[in-house]
């Protein structure tokens, strides 16, 4: 029994496939843990993970994902935050005539045991904001500019499934340490 320490059910998606391959069961959490304010993806993931496995007498996972636009050297850890308050039309006007549009996602995911084993991943996705205007259902926040590295089209302008092997990387990485170990 492994907990996965999410509400984002493009996160439980991802991993249910990739712990699926192995035959391991996830139980997503749906208690709201606080995410402490860090630095980096890994020590938000690090301290949620051991602290729902101590809460729950069992291996805990979770994952965090951090966006770092070059130009403007934000806004990390700091993502959803930063996006609520500078919605996708007005991150455009920052970049007006910035010829750096690129970025990438760190994505961090630490699998936590009861008795303080630890377990941290990270990799990388880059990204580029590609348009000059808000592409897609404006609810979609930055998705609507944002697009992976070498791609056409923005996060609003295809499903989820058709990229969610480019999230689930940390996932696999978990799922064949302990099939594995």
């Amino acid at each position: 029994m492994i907990y996965l320490v999410t509400q984002n059910p493009g996160k439980v998606r991802a991993a249910s496939e990739s712990f699926g391959k192995y035959g391991v069961e996830l139980f997503p959490v749906d208690r709201d843990y606080p995410e402490i304010q860090a630095d980096t993806s890994a020590e938000i993931a690090r301290t949620t993970a051991l602290q729902a496995a101590k809460d729950y007498g069992a291996p805990a996972i979770r994952e965090d994902h951090s966006l770092f636009i070059r130009h403007l050297g934000l806004p990390g850890p700091y993502t959803q935050y930063v996006e609520r308050q500078v919605p996708a039309a007005k991150l455009l006007m920052l970049l007006q005539g910035v010829l750096d549009r690129t970025g990438y996602f760190e994505i961090a995911a630490a699998y936590a045991e009861p008795d303080g084993f630890l377990k941290e991943y990270s990799y990388r996705v880059e990204i580029h904001i590609k348009t000059e205007e808000v592409i897609g259902d404006p609810r979609g926040g930055w998705n609507g500019v944002l697009a992976l590295a070498g791609e056409t089209r923005a996060f609003t302008e295809y499903p989820e499934s058709e990229r969610s092997g480019v999230w689930s990387k940390n996932f696999e990485e978990i799922a064949d340490f302990l099939a594995t170990r």
